[in-house]
């Protein structure tokens, strides 16, 4: 249910225009069970924490948006649900090892 969760809130456009559930508290929250009883289900299953899952589709989204949207970096990152474009900056910079205008341009 959680990887469910974790999709529908894709892909981002016009009629869906942001993410709603960031972390594990707000999918905890909405599958009606303690935060640490769902990481410990999804890491049992795949391997991986709820937080790097939803790093990883966060930043799967991002990529298809700097490749095939007009939205400039700052409405990704806001779609996105960054607060603001520097914490997307260094987010995507973390994980890709490059900027998003320079990972767009390529």
């Amino acid at each position: 249910l959680f990887l469910e969760l974790l999709e529908r809130q894709f892909p981002i456009d016009d009629s869906h225009p942001s993410v709603q559930l960031r972390a594990a508290s707000d999918f905890a929250d909405r599958l009606n069970v303690h935060v640490n009883h769902l990481n410990r289900a999804v890491k049992e299953i795949t391997q991986k924490t709820t937080t790097q899952l939803i790093a990883e589709r966060i930043l799967q989204e991002s990529k298809i948006l700097l490749r095939h949207s007009s939205w400039n970096v700052s409405e990704i990152a806001h779609a996105l649900g960054f607060s603001e474009a520097t914490h997307f900056n260094n987010f995507f910079k973390k994980h890709v090892q490059t900027t998003p205008l320079k990972f767009r341009n390529v």
